[in-house]
């Protein structure tokens, strides 16, 4: 029974947490810190114990798989570290109680959603995960109804969708099995294939932010207090990459329906190059990295789309690696945040010597997320590619290269616009996050170095964790880049040389050319001998890419958005119209009755 214990003891401890903030703010911080150390310690050394009961006729089953082991590591590690970054980053901030017993009802929520065996399981849990998000999304108080309803109505749409599906399933094999709806799949009729593949795939599609369902991310990422989005955007849309990657391999692949996988590959693709061009035009960090995460989650859903054996190795290795770059980059944003309460560009500048840790920190995840060498990024954009070309995919390699040299541009103008340039007055007197921020971006960051050099120790994890899919044959000579990297690795002078020529320009930097520069306010600047005045904008992170706007700005302006605006807005009207019926007077409620009367007599009369 230890599987169940970890989301009993989760709740119990939320419930705890929240009366401890009740009594004290400290010692509700102590709970926070404890549950965040035991939560890891247990999870790696408890034993795995499947377990299952009888409800109202129906059999819930619990215990991890392989698979689902390979998410919920991410969920406890992210877990853990975006409770202990949340211990400083919320403590001025009211209503902590609640906040942290919705927090770790979604952890909870996460994790019973990758040990449920069954779909009814798995949809409760779905539904925990869901509700405790929504009211952290709208837990500022900020834009809840324009944030947070079009978070739960896409949710509910996806809930449904779930829900559909699980019923169909359910009169169809008279189990809600989830093993056994997958060996049994290719005894369905076509229709029924079809149905439940596309409800299953719409309700994970909806938390993934696959387009054209993801219209909820952007503000949802951004309103929601960024020591909770580290966990949003780098776990919990995960849980949509793990239903997807069932439905696409177990379903997709594995019976020969592949034209839904090359849907679902042609859709990633299509997310990842729009989402990264509307992150390259954000002037807010925060959505600059929500729209980041969206074009990064496109990437995975390529991967899985493809369903070869490197393809899905690909998107799993990215999904781990995208959860720790993009923690790290939210946390440095919330950083940033805490210290300058600015996120805005245009009021952003220098922070390099301030927040140098920061800096580091978001660095090395920038360079993981551009796919630059010696970190771990490069190595799940080079088996995209590869599984791409060894797929025959060369429309799909044009718009993932698209994508990716395009997220160079929002990269750059992420350090840029925050940590380089000349600092205004205001501030100035920035100082360092508190360490109990900075250790956890620090922890990642040595992880995706770590990983960068000796990806064999996600690999072999990732390798069983594809067997539970049916891929029997995973070996590292799958890929031309990984053959050698199963227990040791022959780039190691590689990595080396890349260290070396930074801490050779870090030292020139820092020692050299810091001494010859002079310091000058923003105004002292020469422009071909005209004055300079106090209006004028001379920061050059405020409009960082407009030359480029004003060419993709055409394609740019067809959004999927509006189309949803329009249609919410008829639906309301067509309401607005029926509203009028009721009166609220006796009389021609009397009218209505005689009117349904009589044409239920012609309808009788004519069908006799």
């Amino acid at each position: 029974m230890s599987n169940i214990i970890i989301i009993l003891a989760i709740f119990g401890w939320a419930i705890l947490t929240y009366i401890a903030f009740r009594l004290n703010k400290t010692l509700g911080n102590i709970f926070v810190g404890l549950i965040a150390v035991a939560l890891p310690v247990y999870y790696f050394t408890y034993v795995p114990e499947d377990y299952s009961f009888q409800v109202m006729g129906l059999t819930l089953q619990f215990g991890f798989t392989s698979f689902s082991s390979l998410f919920a590591i991410l969920v406890v590690i992210l877990g853990a570290l975006t409770l202990l970054y949340s211990i400083p980053y919320m403590n001025k901030k009211d209503r902590l109680g609640w906040f942290y017993l919705n927090f770790l009802f979604s952890i909870g929520g996460m994790l019973g959603i990758l040990m449920s065996k069954d779909f009814v399981s798995l949809f409760i849990f779905w539904e925990i995960m869901t509700w405790s998000s929504y009211l952290i999304v709208i837990f500022s108080g900020k834009k809840v109804n324009k944030v947070g309803v079009k978070y739960m109505v896409y949710s509910a749409i996806g809930a449904y969708a779930m829900l559909m599906a699980i019923v169909l399933i359910n009169k169809w094999s008279g189990t809600t099995n989830i093993s056994h709806f997958f060996e049994t799949f290719a005894d369905y009729s076509n229709g029924a294939k079809i149905l439940s593949s596309l409800l299953l795939l719409t309700a994970f599609a909806v938390k993934s932010a696959l387009m054209p369902l993801h219209v909820w991310a952007p503000n949802a990422y951004t309103n929601s207090p960024m020591s909770y989005t580290s966990l949003f955007s780098g776990a919990l849309s995960k849980m949509g990459i793990y239903g997807m990657a069932l439905v696409a391999i177990m379903l997709y692949t594995n019976t020969g329906m592949k034209f839904f996988g090359e849907a679902l590959a042609w859709l990633g693709a299509i997310t990842a190059v729009l989402a990264t061009f509307w992150a390259v035009f954000q002037t807010d960090i925060r959505k600059l990295l929500a729209y980041s995460s969206i074009g990064q989650l496109g990437y995975i859903a390529v991967g899985l789309g493809i369903g070869t054996e490197l393809g899905v190795m690909a998107a799993l290795f990215l999904a781990l690696l995208h959860g720790l770059f993009k923690g790290i980059l939210f946390m440095a944003a919330g950083a940033i945040e805490y210290r300058t309460g600015k996120t805005d560009f245009s009021e952003l500048r220098g922070l390099i010597w301030k927040m140098p840790v920061t800096f580091f920190s978001a660095l090395v995840a920038i360079i993981a997320l551009a796919g630059m060498p010696p970190l771990s990024g490069l190595i799940s954009k080079w088996l995209i590619y590869e599984a791409l070309l060894s797929s025959e995919h060369y429309f799909l390699i044009i718009l993932i290269f698209l994508s990716s040299t395009a997220a160079f541009l929002y990269c750059f103008h992420f350090l840029y616009g925050v940590f380089l340039g000349q600092r205004e007055d205001d501030i100035e007197d920035v100082k360092e996050a508190p360490a109990l921020m900075l250790v956890p971006m620090v922890l990642m960051s040595f992880g995706l170095l770590a990983l960068g050099t000796f990806p064999g120790l996600i690999f072999k994890h990732i390798s069983s964790s594809m067997s539970y899919l049916g891929f029997n044959d995973v070996t590292w000579e799958m890929s031309v880049l990984t053959n050698e990297w199963g227990n040791k690795i022959y780039l190691t002078h590689l990595n080396t040389m890349f260290m070396v020529v930074f801490a050779v320009f870090f030292v020139i930097i820092t020692l050299v050319a810091r001494k010859k520069t002079r310091r000058v306010g923003t105004k002292d600047i020469a422009n071909a001998g005209e004055p300079i005045l106090a209006e004028d904008n001379y920061h050059f992170s405020q409009d960082f890419y407009k030359p480029f706007w004003r060419v993709i700005s055409p394609v740019m302006k067809y959004r999927i958005e509006t189309f949803y605006n329009s249609f919410a807005n008829g639906i309301g009207e067509f309401f607005q119209f029926f509203r009028r019926v009721y009166t609220g007077n006796g009389q021609t409620y009397a009218l209505y009755v005689v009117i349904f009367l009589t044409i239920l007599f012609i309808v009788g009369a004519t069908l006799i």
